[in-house]
């Protein structure tokens, strides 16, 4: 057999080194606002999404400003998921800039909300109803007037993983609105997180339980309601939904107040927020910071890294500084058949 023309081998050759992008392009592209939504839509998409994330792991989306490449990404998407409630104050903007025209995907859509700390109905929900002072600040120093920019409602709904399959469920939805042809692969991916959520959800009930009910601690900022509602430990913040400002010194005097008053038992830093307030806070009351929590943004490694590792890690490091030691091991409740009671959630 007489070899290949050269040139027809060097079309050959070009074919094949191109092989890989062509086939980049042939997935969907998604664009998701933040870290926590990559990953979920990773998980659903598989193999046929390709996914950008604005703000990436570590990334804080409250105070992240669009560049003009963001809105070139989101010119070239398929499909672009965002948060909603308000979390991502600069998505509406960037949308109308860019021309997108194709599908969005609020992930929160069709969720009853949590309502922020501060506003009546959270007592609905087993918190506070924190009132405010003459300056505008509630009772833990949260300034009321920039948390009403970001809307009455707390748009962390993540940290609840009852409420996560929404998240999920609307991410299939729209992966199937761009790319019918691949529908039963998202269907398959979103049934089989769906259960991995579940099982890590019952998973965080096992560890939480062992922290005494009364416990309180202390994180950067307010957003683990979700968490507290859903899984019971108390959580108090020197500023409010948003990092975006900082506490005043009259505020942080009354967190110090809060602190002696309440069973406050530990701090813990974020990874995107000022841990030099926690500092502060730790040198001037005692406490320990106990360790770092994952609250709007994944780790760039690690256990973290993931979505599921990342509650996994919040509930790991909350179990390990509060435990109590005299608790009943919960596994052996699991053993005789008994149910851990999960609550009631809104989807």
């Amino acid at each position: 057999m007489s070899p290949l023309p050269f040139s027809r081998w060097l079309v050959g050759a070009s074919a094949l080194l191109a092989l890989p992008a062509a086939v980049a392009s042939e997935r969907v592209q998604v664009v998701t606002s933040f870290s926590i939504l990559a990953d979920m839509v990773e998980q659903v998409g598989g193999e046929h999404v390709a996914v950008t994330s604005l703000v990436g792991p570590d990334g804080d989306a409250h105070v992240y400003s669009p560049s003009p490449g963001d809105a070139r990404a989101l010119a070239d998407a398929d499909l672009v998921v965002f948060n909603g409630l308000l979390y991502e104050g600069w998505m509406e903007r960037l949308i109308d800039s860019s021309d997108y025209r194709g599908a969005l995907v609020t992930a929160t859509q069709g969720m009853r909300p949590l309502a922020r700390a501060g506003q009546g109905d959270h007592d609905e929900h087993g918190h506070d109803d924190h009132g405010h002072d003459e300056q505008g600040h509630d009772d833990h120093g949260h300034d009321a007037e920039a948390q009403h920019a970001h809307g009455d409602d707390d748009p962390h709904a993540w940290q609840d993983l009852a409420r996560a399959e929404t998240y999920v469920e609307n991410i299939r939805d729209g992966l199937i609105e761009a790319d019918g042809d691949n529908r039963e692969a998202y269907e398959e991916n979103a049934e089989r997180y769906l259960a991995e959520v579940q099982a890590t959800d019952a998973e965080i009930r096992a560890l939480i339980e062992e922290i005494p009910p009364s416990t309180s601690v202390i994180t950067g900022h307010d957003s683990f309601g979700y968490f507290a509602d859903a899984y019971g430990v108390r959580f108090l913040s020197p500023v409010g939904l948003s990092t975006e400002a900082d506490p005043s010194g009259a505020s942080m005097a009354d967190l110090i107040d809060v602190i002696e008053e309440e069973n406050v038992e530990a701090l813990f830093h974020e990874n995107m927020t000022n841990q030099s307030i926690l500092d502060q806070l730790a040198e001037e009351t005692g406490l320990s910071v106990a360790g770092t929590l994952y609250a709007d943004a994944l780790s760039t490694e690690g256990e973290a890294s993931t979505y599921l590792g990342m509650m996994r890690h919040n509930a790991k490091v909350l179990h390990d500084a509060l435990a109590d030691p005299d608790h009943e091991d919960h596994g052996q409740a699991d053993e005789h058949g008994h149910d851990h009671d999960h609550g009631d959630h809104d989807h």
